[in-house]
């Protein structure tokens, strides 16, 4: 098939606003734009100014209405609890409507904050359209995370009502959610009013008088009695959703999605870039805390009238490494995406694709890797394996939809190992150097987005609007800095090789390491210390904390590293997968003060470095480079 993507990008950049208005066409409307695009209007203009529309009614009442509500919607597959469930877009319609209506009965309305803390199971997916049903803004929290991370969300958010579950089950384990809710709720200066608990049997928790509530016993009778309440009509500016990101100051940055523009572009993705129709399945293998949860399990597939699978369960070990393939045969999935993370863990195992050969996967059409970047070994082994085309393609929490990536709706480009494809149209993406100035093919620099975004890009952060224009806006005037480096190619692809900041990824996780290097130097026997990723074959990253003892400390350092960890845990959550912390007598820094902790990324990745010039003390990287030997990390000479 010739591909028609030159074609429809230069549509785009002939007229941005006549493209979108086209594209919003897929979409119903209560009432259409005044305009397109208010360039007025927010930091750099706003998509579908002046219509109000709502976005549970296009994910779910619409498809009822056109006579489509036996077609499945969702399925829900628990390798963990063995079990399965499935729901029509009218079975989702009638637990999506009882739902809103106990959330109306709880005083929350238009406007108001959501916290939805929950594993991954069917009735996330279903708090989260009830939200958007009556026009609240919901906020989505990893069920990963601990106390103080879930209680700065609640503060930051002030939320009025809080959705969770009472716990999360891992492979050989249970995660008690309900005490983390508690002591998360006690740390916040802000109180939610009420808090609805899914018990689950696995682990059921006590409920607290006035402010608790059963999930199973009001919404079970909100659908006993027939309770459906009515979609509230929003602006197409008005926030659907605020979704945390890690900042490099540690504290959270909340991006907010709108609702109308971010129709319109997952709407047009799940058409034009992963060449879905309405009735096949699409499965997004991440969880409903990360932006992917957001877009490609929740409101993506559902917009598009897909059926999207809910997996409560891992790439291996549940049973083991023919998990997804499984998945993929049981229900007919046409296309998965997944973190490349996931694909290794799977070839750590299976390296020969015995488990592959096992299953029937006949309905399967492509594999799309993205949330890190994706090694090229890995892209060439699932090629080999499962021979199909396997997509790596690029985006942010901050975009919400592919940035760059290979259009199968428009016809497959060549695939370049290595590269998360072109430009998507929306995207206007350029390289330039540190200064703002543009780079030619091939060369190494900044990677930004010419403003303005397309619909659904973050129009600000969540009651931060200057610190989005410093983290975003300000670097380089007319760009969004997307904190990424990398290059583009001669032909137009473009390369993504590193994050420009401190923000790591692991497992296809962003974390910060500066908030856990604030977490590290809140022990009592830590004078300062640096945390970065190191490069690690399975989880991409890993990372590594330097540390610096207070004068007159005199602690094993197996002991001391062993308490960091357990702090580490406790305030960000085993999802940082922290384990290795390395005294050392200073950390290397110029002479202004700052740490060079890129030039210890490095010397511990065993990577060619040259020696900073503004460097205060260079035996100081001699030294560092003695501890990762002794550590074991490096191997010396």
């Amino acid at each position: 098939m010739t591909s028609n993507y030159k074609a429809v990008y230069e549509q785009w950049q002939q007229d941005p606003s006549a493209f979108w208005e086209k594209a919003a066409e897929n979409i119903d409307w209560i009432r259409p734009a005044t305009q397109v695009f208010n360039a007025e209007s927010g930091a750099y203009g706003r998509w579908f100014d002046g219509a109000l529309c709502n976005t549970c009614a296009n994910c779910v009442d619409r498809h009822v209405e056109a006579g489509n509500g036996e077609r499945l919607a969702l399925i829900y597959d628990s390798p963990v609890t063995g079990q399965v469930r499935k729901y029509t877009y009218q079975q989702l319609l009638v637990e999506v409507g009882a739902l809103a209506s106990v959330m109306l009965d709880a005083g929350v309305s238009r406007g108001d904050r959501v916290i939805i803390y929950m594993p991954m199971v069917a009735e996330a997916i279903i708090a989260m359209l009830a939200c958007a049903r009556i026009g609240a803004v919901h906020s989505v929290v990893f069920g990963g995370f601990a106390a103080p991370e879930l209680a700065t969300r609640i503060e930051d958010a002030t939320a009025k009502y809080v959705i969770s579950a009472s716990c999360g089950i891992e492979p050989g384990r249970l995660v008690a959610y309900k005490p983390l809710l508690d002591e998360a709720i006690k740390l916040s200066s802000h109180k939610p009013d009420g808090c609805l608990i899914l018990q689950r049997e696995q682990l059921s928790c006590e409920l607290l008088a006035g402010r608790d509530a059963d999930y199973a016993e009001l919404v079970g009778a909100a659908m006993a009695s027939g309770r459906v309440s009515e979609c509230v009509p929003v602006a197409a500016t008005d926030p659907l959703y605020i979704l945390y990101t890690s900042g490099t100051t540690g504290q959270p940055k909340g991006v907010v999605r709108d609702n109308g523009g971010h129709m319109v572009a997952l709407r047009w993705a799940l058409e034009n870039h992963y060449g879905m129709k309405p009735g096949d399945v699409f499965w997004a293998a991440s969880d409903v805390g990360w932006v992917v949860g957001h877009s490609f399990i929740c409101y993506g597939p559902l917009l598009n009238g897909n059926t999207t699978v809910v997996y409560e369960g891992k790439p291996v070990g549940t049973p083991d490494a023919g998990a997804f393939w499984r998945v993929i045969q049981d229900h007919k999935v046409a296309a998965l995406f997944a973190a490349p993370t996931a694909l290794r863990s799977i070839k750590k195992v299976d390296p020969q694709g015995e488990f592959i050969k096992q299953y029937d996967l006949s309905a399967f059409r492509t594999l799309f890797l993205a949330g890190e970047r994706s090694d090229v070994a890995t892209i060439e082994w699932a090629q080999e394996k499962l021979q199909r085309p396997v997509v790596d393609h690029w985006w942010q929490t901050e975009t919400g939809w592919p940035m760059s990536g290979n259009p199968v709706g428009l016809g497959l480009l060549p695939v370049k190992p290595g590269s998360p494809g072109v430009p998507m149209p929306g995207y206007d993406i350029q390289v330039l150097d540190d200064e703002g100035h543009s780079l030619p093919a091939g060369e190494l620099g900044n990677i930004v987005c010419k403003l303005p975004l397309p619909p659904s890009g973050f129009p600000t952060l969540w009651n931060a609007e200057e610190r989005f224009h410093d983290a975003y806006l300000s670097e380089y005037p007319g760009y969004y800095a997307t904190a990424d480096a990398g290059m583009i190619d001669e032909e137009g692809y473009v390369f993504i090789m590193s994050r420009t900041d401190d923000i790591i990824n692991v497992a296809g996780h962003r974390l910060s390491t500066g908030a856990m290097e604030e977490v590290i130097g809140g022990h009592p026997d830590i004078a300062e210390s640096a945390v970065v990723g190191l490069a690690d074959p399975l989880k991409r990253q890993l990372p590594v904390g330097f540390y610096v003892t207070n004068d007159g400390v005199d602690k094993d350092p197996e002991l001391l590293q062993a308490e960091l960890v357990q702090r580490v845990r406790e305030a960000i959550g085993p999802v940082a997968a922290f384990k290795i912390a390395i005294e050392v007598p200073r950390l290397p820094k110029t002479r202004s003060g700052k740490v060079l902790r890129g030039t210890i990324q490095k010397i511990g990745d065993g990577v060619d470095w040259k020696l900073p010039a503004a460097i205060d003390d260079p035996e100081s990287l001699a030294e560092i480079t003695e501890a990762l030997v002794r550590k074991g990390i490096l191997k010396r000479g």
